[in-house]
This record gives C-alpha cells, sequence and structure tokens, in this order.
C-alpha cells in the first residue's frame, strides 16, 4: 500500500537530474557542518549542554516566560499571549487594523507558516510582503517552502532568472546568481522603504533581559525593524532561554549545525521599539503545551530549527520536501506533524529508514529517530497501519518463533536465484521495484555455524 508520502516521492524521482543535484547539495551542506563541527573540540560538550538547557526551560516555561514578559514590559515593549493560530492571527490583524497597515514587511518566520499568517491576511486586503530572498521567490511562485533554513533549495537559479524577467524587469536570460541578488535587493528595497509594519520570528527569546533573538544571513529583519514604526515579533513558547550565557551556547551551535557557517551574518537583538515606534511581541502556544504531557515526545520541543536532520537524512534528500503533507518536511517535520494531528500525518513516518543519523547530528540532541520508531508502534491503536505491513510482519514473526518452520525457510532460499524474473519481480515486491535481490548462499549462516562448532569441537579433542 503506498502513502501519499511514497507516491509524491516516485514524482519528485522523475526528474533525475533534479534529484540527483537536490542530494548532492544538501549533503554538501552536511559535510560543511560536520567540519564546522570537528573545529569545535568542546562540540559534544556543547549538544549536551544545549540539551540539557532546552529540557530545564521547557519544564520551567511559567518562570521563565513570566519573567521575560516583565522585562519585555519594562523595555518598552508590549506583550500578548495567543493559545492558538486563530488567537494569533487575529492578535495581527487587529495590531495592523488598528494602525491602518496597507503594506506588510514580514521576514522569515516558520511559525507564521504553522498559522496560515499570509492567507489570512491577504483575505483582509493587507499586502503582505516575504523579504527573505528564499521566501520572496517562493512568494512569488505561490509556492511553499521545502526547507526551514534554505525555504527554496528545490529552486534553480533558471527558474529564479525567468521568474525575474516576469515579475521584476531582470536581463532577459541573465542567470548569475549575483546578478539576481541585485535585482532581488533593489526591488525590496522600494518595498521596505514603503511598508507601513514590519514583523520577524525569533529565534530565541532572552528571559532575564526581554529581548527576541533573530539570526539571518541577509539582514531583513533589519532593514524592516528599521524602516517602518510597528514592529511585530512573535515566537511559540519553547523558543525561550533562561539567560544570556545559555544564548551563548546556542548560537554557537546554530550556524554550524544548519549552513556549516561559524555563526549567522547577522545576530539581531530586539529589546526595545524605536524611537517613536511600537514593538509588540506575540508568545504562542498552538499545541507545544499539549507536548510537554507526552514523555516520549518532549524531546521535540528542544528543536532549534537548523534543518541539519533534514540535510542529512537520505530519505529527505532523495524526495524533496514536497513529499511530506506537513508544512514542514524531513525527521523534525515527522514528529512535529504527528505531534499536532497524528491522524492526518500518520503516513510520514514511513519516510524514515531509522538509520539515526538525524539524532546524531541534531545540535540539541532531538531523538528524532527514536520518536518516529515510536510514533510507528501508535499507527495500528489509531487505525492508521499498513495491513500489508501487518501481516507481513505477522508472517515473520511467526518465523521466527518456530525453529522448524525458519530452518526449512533458509534451506528453501536458494530456490529463489533459479526463479524466473516476473516471480521475483512484480507489485509484490515493492523492494525489488529500484533494486536487485541479493543471491541467497547455498550455504546458510546457521549451517555454518554449526558445522565449524562441531569441527572445532573434535580439534580440540
Amino acid at each position: 500500500m503506498s502513502t501519499k508520502h511514497s507516491k509524491a516521492a516516485e514524482k519528485f524521482l522523475q526528474d533525475r537530474t533534479m534529484a540527483a543535484w537536490h542530494n548532492e547539495t544538501l549533503w554538501m551542506v552536511r559535510a560543511k557542518r560536520d567540519k564546522m563541527s570537528r573545529e569545535v573540540p568542546e562540540w559534544e560538550e556543547l549538544r549536551e549542554k544545549a540539551c540539557q538547557l532546552k529540557l530545564y526551560s521547557n519544564t520551567h516555561l511559567a518562570e521563565l516566560l513570566t519573567e521575560f514578559e516583565k522585562n519585555a514590559a519594562a523595555n518598552g515593549a508590549v506583550v500578548h499571549w495567543a493559545k492558538d493560530a486563530e488567537e494569533y492571527c487575529g492578535i495581527i490583524y487587529d495590531l495592523l487594523k488598528s494602525h491602518h497597515v496597507a503594506r506588510f514587511v514580514k521576514s522569515k518566520s516558520m511559525l507564521s507558516e504553522e498559522c496560515g499568517l499570509d492567507p489570512f491576511l491577504a483575505g483582509k486586503g493587507i499586502d503582505v510582503v516575504e523579504t527573505d530572498l528564499g521566501e520572496r521567490i517562493l512568494q512569488l511562485m505561490h509556492l511553499p517552502p521545502s526547507h526551514v533554513v534554505m525555504p527554496a533549495i528545490h529552486i534553480k537559479r533558471e527558474q529564479v532568472g525567468r521568474l525575474f524577467e516576469e515579475k521584476m524587469g531582470a536581463e532577459k536570460g541573465n542567470y548569475d546568481p549575483t546578478y539576481l541578488t541585485h535585482v532581488a535587493r533593489k526591488n525590496l528595497r522600494n518595498i521596505f522603504l514603503n511598508a507601513d509594519a514590519a514583523m520577524t520570528g525569533a529565534n530565541f527569546a532572552v528571559a532575564s533581559t526581554g529581548d527576541i533573538v533573530v539570526c539571518t544571513n541577509e539582514g531583513n529583519a533589519d532593514m524592516g525593524t528599521s524602516c517602518t514604526p510597528l514592529h511585530i515579533a512573535a515566537f511559540g513558547i519553547e523558543k525561550i532561554v533562561p539567560d544570556l550565557n545559555a544564548l551563548g551556547v546556542f548560537t554557537r551551535l546554530l550556524a554550524r549545525s544548519g549552513t556549516g557557517q561559524p555563526v549567522t551574518s547577522y545576530t539581531s537583538h530586539y529589546r526595545a521599539p524605536r524611537e517613536g515606534g511600537e514593538f509588540h511581541i506575540i508568545i504562542v502556544d498552538n499545541g507545544r503545551s499539549k507536548m510537554l504531557a507526552d514523555p516520549d515526545h518532549v524531546k521535540t520541543l528542544n528543536c532549534i530549527r537548523c534543518g541539519a536532520c533534514m540535510n542529512t537524512c537520505p530519505v529527505y534528500r532523495r524526495s524533496g520536501g514536497y513529499s511530506y503533507t506537513y508544512f514542514i518536511p524531513g525527521p523534525i517535520g515527522i514528529n512535529l506533524g504527528m505531534a499536532h494531528d497524528p491522524e492526518r500525518y500518520a503516513d510520514n513516518v514511513s519516510a524514515c529508514s531509522l538509520c539515526l543519523s538525524c539524532s546524531n547530528v541534531c545540535p540539541v540532541k532531538v531523538d528524532l529517530g527514536e520518536q518516529i520508531y515510536k510514533w510507528r508502534q501508535k499507527l495500528k491503536e489509531i487505525g492508521k497501519d499498513n495491513p500489508e505491513k501487518r501481516y507481513l510482519s505477522a508472517g515473520m514473526k511467526a518465523l521466527m518463533d518456530h525453529p522448524v518452520l525458519f530452518n526449512a525457510a533458509l534451506k528453501a532460499a536458494p530456490l529463489v536465484n533459479a526463479m524466473p524474473g516476473f516471480l521475483k519481480y512484480n507489485r509484490l515486491n515493492a523492494w525489488g521495484e529500484g533494486r536487485d535481490l541479493p543471491k541467497f548462499a547455498r550455504e546458510s549462516f546457521n549451517e555454518m555455524w554449526k558445522k565449524h562448532k562441531i569441527q572445532g569441537k573434535e580439534d580440540r579433542k
């Protein structure tokens, strides 16, 4: 039985050149991450420290978020609380409406994707412009992001060039990345200068100081907040960190894990409103407190959205971000989707080889692969398990539980080598669609082991 993911992955793989490029490009980023991690002797110590800090923060949310609110208010910010996506969107719309905002510029925020902010505001007549280059490209193409850090990683520069010819008057046939970046910068600069309000997400929120921290490589967040009198920032409750010392641990890990850089080009701290302006901060739950109550999956909230798990995942690299049904793809997306709505996103758990590479590269030690395995064990109770796999597993269990059957199967296995192809490769053998079956040895390991064991005893005599 095919899942939505497997069908979408099959479609992605039809363009073999694109699939190979996607795989190699993401693996190159993974290799850069490895090089960076080896240059920090205390790398594993930092990972452990980050993991423990996240677990501490997420089990002390009430006091840390209250401390943040108190300090942010003292700095001149106005703090709002949103229990879900509806409240989040409503607060933002009310702020924009009360300030008569017609054009709203945003820097990248996965929270806004999660809560459906852009289509909500567009339906209210507000012109929303994504200012992150990758997000802007996708907005003009009417496509969602396919990666949390490199949202347009699946788009080739020739496609961008043709898009900019149509939307920004770029030179026809000029696909030079530097030129295209300058075209986008010129276009966005005019948008920044005429915007009425700006929004940022937050990579981290510091409880002891009341400021939010945004890490970018383009400076688009700074441009937006510098050019408009109204700054709205929003973050999920799990973004809170206790103090600046804790922040230092995370900033040393984030860029190295995500893009293979020592640090992002811009690490901006926002603490107070600009002179004559307003600074509004929205703290969002949207199901996160529910995750805290699940001991098997509470570590999902450790995630700092670096994307390292996607860059290393052999399934994501070879199937693309759009093959997943949750808006965040890859290992972290599988877990977040299941935590949010397991019945709706259950098909994604098949998109994992359980190689655990994601768990091994995660800078905050989220046990991603192990959690996916646990989600698989829960599929039957929510009525989402695959009947074919269930019957196959039951058959394998019966075989393994009965030594006579098991040994008989081993003796018969070499007969498969002589079987005609149509009996070995058909719709019942999904494995064989893209692979050749191995040749079965005439002598099984069991037989070899017993023979050598007997021979060893005779030699000792």
